[in-house]
């Protein structure tokens, strides 16, 4: 007998599961409930969670969710919006946004019912995000306004007053830009190949054709056919005679291979011991003595003299390593909660961050030239005052380089309750965005496995206590997300840092070194190492052996190094503390209300190149 859930959302879950089949028309989908981002993976679908209590959004989102990603489902085809697909992050944001709009448009279209659920799904993630108190056309997102428009202009349905600020504040702007496109709207909107091709036109028209990158090709008809052939031969039972007689010799050809192999693999060691025999025989020329073996190599490449008793002890660990996923997922949603309040703040931080990381490669342009690109935007002066000329513009030459930053967390006990909160939403938002600008992004941590020394002490003490023993606990270095990894797979890491007797002591200056080793070896062209931390090093089992200054001396050390070979960017945020008698680019924060409004402004400023940029935002700052 199946025992019945006392979970009363349970019969609502089951209920929109099937709904959702029954919209996709694929009785055969997987539906999850998950604190995850919501999404669809190939069969699979994931929903926003619903509590016990069934709250009156927490139904809405799931409805409104549940029905747009059966649309998406139904009338997507992955492999054909691939292809046409731009390379650059912002014509790829406004690309999908578009293709997400036409999947739900035409559900509206053909089932009606579905229309307010969205609209619903679409005015809570809204207001989640803070669309409804913004005024600068700056701050809103241009992806997310040509999706909105897309749905008005096609379901003729007003949108929820926090979206349809957004659309209105850049609507002129993209009508003004895109008109003729925009009247082709209806007739691409039910061939995804057509809708494509006429995103990538408006994308061109929003003056980010630049990131378009190829035109794809069309399809190689004889391929295909050739393909579909294979295909019928595969599935033909008269050719399975030859295809056995084929694998029988196959099989004989690779195990000849393997045995032949495994000979010249004995050979060859045979060969290499009797050389090496050969070799000891042999007696050194005279007048040559043996080469003394190399010296040690120092611990630090900042100060030799720094020591450390013990390594053996010390670790490098993942993330996951640490708990189990399902732990992670619970912290990860304690985290979510904190996050919250904060949608409003956190959505212009990243607006703004994008935007400044994003400036290298955005289309600039000289104007009022006598020659080059005629200028369509001037040419209403032609009629206005036909004495002037025509206007000419030409492009500037832009230059990106690809960039890789890393966040180096202090995950000490000092950093406790709402300061490790603080960072792990630090660390978030700017993933997050950083991911959105194609800047691949590391998330590391620093504490030490033990308070008071761990082994490394027991060790010392075993060994009676020799002077000046140096570092004297054992490190604990944590990998969060990996630069390669998506952010996708690596969110519900730092949920890890909300669990209990994790954070402990904070050795800064090996830390710091050891992210700084990590990233020289990193391609990448530009490198930015981000320290999120409050304050000085602390560890008092090596601080009660050694001079009182030993970690900080190190610290400042490394510090000098990294900013000496200036193949890194060296930036800082403090924690409560301010951390420029360390860090000379740094910014201070006392609590999280503080990402918004002129802190915003300060983070962005951390990653400009532009010295005299970063000059007056410190200005602004003292003033």
């Amino acid at each position: 007998m199946v025992s019945k859930s006392d979970n009363p959302a349970d019969p609502f879950k089951k209920a929109l599961a099937e709904a959702t089949k029954v919209l996709a028309d694929n009785p055969e989908l997987s539906i999850n409930y998950s604190v995850d981002p919501s999404g669809v993976s190939g069969d699979n679908i994931r929903l926003p969670q619903v509590s016990r209590r069934m709250t009156k959004e927490e139904v809405l989102l799931a409805r409104g969710t549940a029905d747009a990603l059966a649309m998406h489902h139904k009338y997507h085809n992955s492999d054909l919006h691939s292809r046409f697909a731009p390379d650059g992050p912002m014509a790829r944001e406004i690309y999908e946004a578009m293709e997400t709009a036409r999947c739900e448009a035409i559900g509206a279209k053909d089932m009606p019912g579905t229309t307010g659920n969205i609209n619903a799904k679409i005015g809570v993630e809204a207001k989640r995000k803070g669309f409804d108190k913004l005024t600068d056309r700056a701050d809103a997102p241009l992806a997310d306004a040509a999706a909105y428009l897309i749905r008005t202009l096609t379901t003729k349905k007003d949108l929820p007053s926090s979206a349809n600020n957004v659309l209105n504040l850049w609507k002129d702007f993209i009508l003004e830009q895109a008109e003729t496109t925009i009247e082709n709207l209806t007739e691409n909107l039910d061939n995804q190949e057509r809708f494509a091709k006429f995103s990538r036109q408006i994308i061109t028209d929003l003056g980010y054709g630049d990131q378009l990158g190829d035109e794809p090709e069309a399809e190689d008809d004889e391929n295909q056919e050739q393909q579909d052939e294979n295909e019928e031969r595969a599935d033909d039972p008269e050719s399975s005679g030859t295809d056995e007689n084929n694998d029988e010799t196959l099989d004989a050809e690779d195990q000849q291979s393997q045995d032949e192999q495994q000979d010249a693999a004995q050979a060859q060691m045979s060969s290499e011991d009797s050389s090496d025999e050969d070799f000891d025989d042999q007696e050194l020329p005279d007048g040559e003595a043996p080469l003394e073996p190399p010296p040690a190599q120092p611990i630090s490449d900042a100060d030799p003299n720094y020591q450390v008793f013990e390594t053996n002890f010390d670790e490098e660990i993942k993330a996951e390593d640490l708990a189990e996923q399902v732990e992670l997922e619970r912290l990860r949603a304690y985290l979510d909660q904190q996050l919250e309040p904060l949608k409003g703040a956190v959505s212009r931080l990243a607006n703004k961050l994008q935007r400044r990381l994003q400036a290298q490669q955005n289309r600039s342009w000289l104007f009022d030239l006598e020659e080059g690109i005629l200028d369509a935007g001037r040419l209403a002066r032609v009629i206005t005052n036909p004495t002037t000329s025509l206007s000419f513009k030409i492009e500037k030459d832009t230059e990106f380089r690809d960039t890789v930053v890393t966040l180096l967390l202090d995950n000490s006990g000092s950093m406790r309750g709402r300061p490790i909160s603080i960072a792990a939403i630090c660390a978030d938002v700017l993933a997050r965005t950083l991911e959105r600008c194609n800047v691949k992004v590391e998330i590391l941590g620093f504490t030490t496995r033990a308070w008071k020394g761990g082994q490394s002490r027991e060790a010392w003490l075993n060994q009676d206590r020799p002077q000046q023993p140096g570092r004297l606990n054992d490190l604990r270095h944590i990998i969060y997300k990996g630069a390669d990894a998506p952010w996708r797979r690596a969110r519900s890491n730092l949920g890890l840092m909300m669990k209990e007797g994790l954070l402990k002591e904070n050795i800064d200056g090996e830390a710091l070194e050891w992210a700084h080793r990590r990233m020289t070896a990193r391609p990448e062209a530009r490198k930015i190492l981000m320290v999120i931390s409050d304050g000085a090093p602390v560890d008092d089992s090596t601080l009660s052996v050694n001079p009182a200054n030993y970690l900080e001396k190190h610290l400042r050390d490394v510090i000098s190094m990294v900013e000496k070979i200036k193949n890194v960017e060296l930036l800082a945020i403090g924690i409560g503390h301010d951390v420029t008698r360390y860090y000379d680019r740094a910014v201070t924060i006392t609590d999280v209300e503080q990402l918004a409004g002129a802190m915003t402004e300060q983070l962005a400023a951390l990653f400009d190149s532009d010295p005299k940029a970063r000059a007056r935002v410190n200005q602004l700052k003292r003033g």
